[in-house]
């Protein structure tokens, strides 16, 4: 239909296999998971529940008659109540036992963290696949001299592979968040509308030891170590802010190396990804905009942004529960992992697919490297028997006149002649052009590469299975 709003994270933006995290089709089965986890424990806690009617429930899970839980929503308005009657249509010797002393937060809180953590190994996933990417590419370059910038000044030289290794320091940064995001995901458990579990314990007739073991029986039949301790109704929403936090570090990475691209393309150093037929301006034909990068600008600035949702909502709840939460958190949190998707789809693709221009980096890096130069001529000067104070203040004064030449008559950098035709360096321009080698002003950067990456990435990587991930790149 094009006559109603469609998300772009759906449309333009995130992976099928993100979206499919997020799926109502995804929440819904959660649910009866949850509801079959709930009654497994009960039962054998000592309930009256029986394997016929988990065999029941065990059928239908995936069987969910949606069109039956949208009727009993018209009826009800409320939607968790809605799918207790569907489902107990499809298990109607189960009917009876369904929800068992659960609030509707059992099913949509713990589906939240659920749906979360698969959504966080997803992203784990695509950082491992980027990483890799990225340390592929400055292994390659790891001896490429190119300009180092301080302030976006010309500095002392780098190389190519030297810069990749701080984009993806920083990744491996996230990293550390996002797995300790990952290990500490918790169930909320049943803990009932005031988290006191007093329906429970009613339940099980006021034995306080069964009501403590049914939370680790359903988080285990979950795939989870452990639930909150305590709780009000809902988990401690801090829990949406925490992970949030998490994608708007990865998105800060994103953004910072996505900014880096576009100053480098402008530069016409290093480009992203351009394919055959791709067009870069509908005026200027001859345009190749950096349109991927500004694409993770864009949506890197809305994960920002976006963190403060779960903040502002964990701040603002009152006591063991509020409702101002639901609206806010059913689209932020989403949303923010459809756009973290994205970026790491884009991100990877870029990634994957630089193109460096060598001739261009060498050019300036000679435009610029007489200046830094200068402290290596000064010495080679004194060594023919120059005075150093001498030859420091006629570097100085050179300097300044071959920088009125660059800037103000927009000449070439004519420095290295100037000293060349100065008696009192006493050298040729043969000896100061041999002076000019850019590898001799790299510093330990290839060895800096080589060392970050055998160190501190593939111990991150070492078990991966990186192949495993499609990785879909939209319009």
């Amino acid at each position: 239909m094009k006559n109603v709003y469609e998300s772009p994270f759906n449309a333009r933006y995130a992976s099928s296999e993100m979206q499919q995290i997020f799926s109502p089709d995804m929440k819904f089965r959660t649910w009866r998971k949850l509801w079959i986890a709930l009654a497994e424990a009960e039962k054998e806690l000592g309930l009256n529940i029986t394997d016929a009617q988990l065999e029941q429930m065990k059928k239908m899970k995936d069987d969910i008659n949606y069109e039956t839980a949208e009727q009993y929503e018209k009826q009800f308005r409320h939607d968790v109540m809605s799918h207790v009657h569907a489902y107990g249509e499809q298990c109607p010797d189960a009917r009876a036992i369904i929800h068992l002393g659960a609030t509707s937060c059992y099913v949509g809180d713990n589906t939240d963290i659920i749906v979360m953590t698969e959504a966080l190994k997803l992203v784990k996933s695509k950082m491992l696949i980027l990483i890799k990417k990225l340390s592929d590419f400055a292994l390659e370059y790891k001896d490429m001299p190119t300009l180092g910038f301080t302030h976006y000044q010309p500095a002392q030289l780098v190389t190519v592979g030297k810069r990749a290794t701080l984009w993806i320091q920083e990744l491996l940064m996230d990293m550390e968040d996002l797995e300790h995001a990952i290990e500490n995901m918790k169930l909320l458990g049943s803990k009932g509308t005031t988290g006191t579990q007093a329906s429970f314990l009613n339940l099980f007739d006021g034995d306080h030891e069964k009501v403590k073991k049914l939370e680790p029986l359903i988080a285990d039949n979950m795939g989870f170590k452990a639930v909150f301790a305590v709780s009000g109704q809902t988990y401690p929403r801090k829990l949406d802010s925490r992970v949030l936090n998490v994608l708007s570090g990865i998105a800060q990475s994103a953004y910072k190396f996505s900014n880096d691209m576009r100053l480098l393309q402008s530069m016409k150093e290093m480009e992203e990804p351009f394919e055959e037929k791709q067009i870069g301006s509908s005026a200027m034909a001859y345009k190749r905009n950096p349109m991927r990068c500004e694409r993770i600008s864009s949506l890197a600035r809305y994960v920002i942004v976006d963190a403060l949702n779960p903040a502002i909502t964990a701040s603002t709840q009152w006591f063991e529960r509020t409702l101002d939460d639901s609206a806010n958190k059913r689209i932020s949190v989403p949303e923010a992992f459809l756009a973290i998707d994205a970026i790491l789809n884009i991100y990877i693709n870029v990634a994957g697919g630089l193109v460096v221009y060598p001739k261009v980096i060498l050019k300036h890096v000679m435009d610029e490297l007489p200046f830094m130069a200068t402290e290596n001529i000064m010495m080679e000067a004194v060594k023919h028997g120059g005075d150093r104070q001498e030859l420091h203040e006629q570097i100085r004064m050179h300097s300044m006149e071959a920088g009125k030449r660059v800037k103000v008559d927009g000449e070439s950098n004519d420095l290295i002649e100037r000293i060349a035709a100065d008696p009192l360096f006493g050298m040729s321009l043969e000896a100061l052009k041999a002076v000019l080698e850019p590898k001799n002003y790299i510093g330990r950067s290839p060895e800096q590469v080589v060392e970050f990456i055998e160190n501190e990435v593939r111990p991150v990587l070492a078990g991966s299975e990186l192949a495993d991930i499609k990785v879909e790149l939209k319009v």
